[in-house]
């Protein structure tokens, strides 16, 4: 394997930043869920969420933190073994944690919030173009 290849390179960062990404947004959420937790209540206080923020938190970090663990597997995996699967499905499980995120920042009527999203949205469907070459 060429590991100066464009494409592979371009599929080996985007996994990492992917990994990195929803790893951390992951884990502090489960280091730090009481504040979160106090946050979002406050945050859809006044939204259909009120009552099924805890819930909706819990798959939130779950679909996040799936999505850190695929990317960093799949960056191992691209690496050592030349397989791109798990990078490209880290990365779809990182366009459903971004698409939760923006439907909750609309409902809450945060439209800088999820109008800050979409960077990070077009970055991953930049890399799931480039990870499902």
């Amino acid at each position: 394997m060429d590991f100066l290849q464009p494409h592979f390179l371009i599929q080996l960062f985007s996994a990492s930043i992917l990994a990195i990404l929803f790893l951390q947004s992951g884990l502090d959420k489960v280091f730090d869920s009481k504040g979160n937790l106090e946050w979002l209540n406050e945050y859809f206080s006044n939204t259909i969420f009120k009552r099924q923020v805890k819930a909706l938190f819990f798959i939130l970090t779950t679909v996040e933190l799936l999505a850190g663990i695929v990317s960093f597997l799949g960056v191992i995996f691209l690496i050592f073994i030349g397989v791109k699967e798990l990078a490209f499905y880290g990365a779809i499980l990182s366009a459903l944690s971004l698409v939760m995120l923006f439907f909750g920042q609309r409902i809450a009527k945060d439209y800088a919030g999820a109008g800050s999203l979409i960077g990070y949205m077009i970055f991953t469907v930049i890399a799931l173009y480039f990870l499902g070459c």
